[in-house]
């Protein structure tokens, strides 16, 4: 029914009541203001008593509203008189919640206005209520958006390219800032009267193409995960080169993750040779407290011929701790 409709622009919501008599009850359609659906009933005994509630849902009972609102009632005669009431602020959770009654002989048709001054979400464990409409947390994503979206041309169509990098088959095109930004060696390198300075080129030679582009896609914000996972342990090798240390923990990580009987080997040589120690103890925890030291006796023999000393001691080590008698 148009009489139950509830209008809403911005964060207004209006309801024209119609034909609403000396002992009567009415409820309103549900209007959407933020994330929730809400209400308005109204009833007249003495007093013309305004109910504000959000509709009993799931969201409103895990994220109940904070609403900082100010409500008025007029007639829609041509006198206008006006009803308003202060500033109100209040969780929201129940049809008894917010009650306003006006002292009024309004009959016939009046107008009933809701302004939102703002709509916070009230966490069920406790914490700081945050506005639905706060713009920090969007401007922040779009901005950054834009920022790697700038980054990424910059880098796939060499805008402004100052930089040469020499690969085991073939040469990318980079920025001296982004990369000197990014790592303390780099910046080194291009801060001294270093050769990499004069001639603005590097080698990475111990990187082909694809791996080094990979690394410039993480340097400039627009790696994919799909390239990461391929190329981790080339990733892994520069990270510990170039001092790039996010990278080199996000790579530890990754490896630790996946960690499994045909790859404990040489990801334990790995976590030896770039001193990744949470990557080491998942390694021998692994083999010896899970026993998967038993899964891969075959490549025992080929691992030992390879290790270094200090490595094979450690190994021995964390079998007499776990072996010792009680």
């Amino acid at each position: 029914m148009a009489d139950s409709r509830v209008d809403t622009v911005a964060r207004l919501a209006q309801w024209k009541v119609d034909n609403f008599g000396p002992c009567s009850y009415k409820k309103s359609d549900p209007f959407k203001v933020g994330i929730w659906n809400w209400y308005l009933s109204i009833e007249r005994n003495r007093y013309l008593y305004i109910h504000l509630f959000p509709e009993p849902s799931r969201i409103s009972k895990e994220n109940p509203p904070v609403a900082k609102f100010i409500l008025r009632v007029f007639n829609a005669s041509s006198s206008r008189k006006l009803y308003i009431t202060s500033v109100h602020e209040r969780v929201l959770r129940t049809y008894d919640d917010f009650v306003w009654h006006v002292d009024t002989t309004f009959v016939g048709r009046f107008i009933i206005d809701v302004e939102f001054l703002d709509l916070k979400i009230c966490p069920l464990n406790g914490g700081e209520a945050s506005s639905v409409w706060s713009y920090d947390g969007k401007m922040q994503t779009i901005a950054e958006q834009s920022t790697l979206s700038c980054l990424s041309c910059m880098l796939d169509e060499a805008i402004y390219a100052d930089l040469t990098i020499i690969t085991s088959d073939g040469t990318l095109r980079a920025h001296k800032a982004i990369l000197s930004a990014s790592s303390p060696v780099f910046q080194s390198m291009f801060h001294h009267n270093l050769k990499e300075k004069e001639s603005s080129t590097i080698r990475i030679e111990d990187m082909s193409p694809e791996s080094c582009t990979v690394l410039l896609s993480y340097l400039y914000g627009t790696i994919k995960q799909e390239d990461f996972w391929k190329h981790r342990l080339a990733l892994l090798g520069a990270a510990n080169k170039y001092d790039i240390g996010g990278l080199k923990d996000l790579c530890e990580e990754s490896l630790l993750e996946d960690l499994n009987s045909g790859n404990v080997l040489e990801r334990l040589n790995e976590a030896w040779l770039y001193q990744l120690h949470k990557l080491k103890k998942g390694c021998l925890t692994f083999l010896f407290e899970f026993g998967k030291i038993y899964d891969v006796r075959d490549e025992m023999n080929n691992f030992f011929q390879h290790a270094h000393r200090e490595l094979m001691l450690e190994m021995f080590q964390e079998v007499l701790a776990i072996w010792k008698p009680v």
